[in-house]
C-alpha cells in the first residue's frame, strides 16, 4: 500500500485542525489542510473535522457541499470526525432545538442527530467504550467488547448531539450513555464515514483507526 496517501482536511472554519492533522500524520499520511475545494480532486481522502453547532457547521461547509458530493460519489474515503460525522447526515435536531428550523445536513448517511434525553449529564464528554457491532475497514484491529468479559477499547467524546441513522446497518460501532448510540457510522458503499468521538485524542485506540482510514486512501 501507498505510506503516503494525500488527506485533505477541510478548513471550513471549525475544528481543531491541527492535533487532527498531528494525528493523521503520526498514521502515516501527508496532510494538506485546504479551504479550496477543488484541492478535493487531487487527494487520496478527505476529512471533514468539526467541533460546535450543527448549524453554522453546515453553513460554514456549504460552498464544499458539491465538492464533497463528489468525494462521496468517487470511491475515495470521506471522513467525518464529532460535528462532521453529524454533518453527514440529513439533518439535525440541534438547529430546531436552537430556535432555528431546519438545516440541511449532507445526507450521505440518511437520519437525524438528536439530543441526549435522558437525566446524563450534557455534554457526553471523556473515555467511554466502543461496541463494534460490525466489520468495517476503519475498525480493523478494534477490539469490540462484545465478548463477555472482554472490554472493548476506549475513544474520548465530547458532544450533546448523536446521530440516529435511518438504516440500522449504518451503525458500525456503539457507545452506551444511558442510551446506546452510534459511535462509528458509515454509508452503504463503505467509502462515507465518521467518528462521533476524537479518534486523534483517543491514544492507541484512536492512532489504529486513523491508520485504518490512511490504509483506505
Amino acid at each position: 500500500m501507498d505510506s503516503h496517501a494525500d488527506v485533505v482536511v477541510v478548513d471550513y472554519g471549525l475544528g481543531n485542525l491541527r492535533s487532527v492533522t498531528k494525528g493523521l500524520e503520526r498514521a502515516g499520511a501527508s496532510v494538506t489542510i485546504s479551504d479550496d475545494p477543488e484541492r478535493f480532486d487531487d487527494a487520496d481522502g478527505v476529512v471533514l473535522p468539526g467541533v460546535g453547532a450543527f448549524r453554522e457547521g453546515m453553513e460554514n461547509a456549504d460552498p464544499y457541499r458539491d465538492a464533497l458530493e463528489d468525494v462521496a460519489a468517487s470511491d475515495r474515503p470521506l471522513f467525518g470526525i464529532c460535528l462532521g460525522m453529524q454533518m453527514l447526515l440529513s439533518e439535525s435536531e440541534e438547529a430546531d432545538h436552537e430556535g432555528q428550523g431546519a438545516v440541511e445536513g449532507l445526507g450521505f448517511v440518511p437520519g437525524t442527530n438528536v439530543r441526549f434525553r435522558g437525566d446524563q449529564k450534557v455534554p457526553h464528554m471523556g473515555w467511554n467504550e466502543l461496541d463494534v457491532t460490525r466489520e468495517h475497514p476503519l475498525v480493523t484491529g478494534v477490539e469490540g467488547g462484545r465478548g463477555g468479559s472482554v472490554d472493548g477499547e476506549h475513544a474520548y467524546f465530547v458532544h450533546s448531539y448523536y446521530a440516529d441513522p435511518e438504516d440500522d446497518h449504518a451503525v458500525v460501532a456503539e457507545t452506551d450513555y444511558g442510551v446506546t448510540f452510534p459511535a462509528i457510522v458509515a454509508n452503504d458503499d463503505g467509502t462515507v464515514f465518521g467518528t462521533q468521538f476524537h479518534p486523534e485524542k483517543s491514544g492507541e485506540t484512536g492512532l489504529t483507526i486513523l491508520k485504518n482510514f490512511v490504509d483506505l486512501c
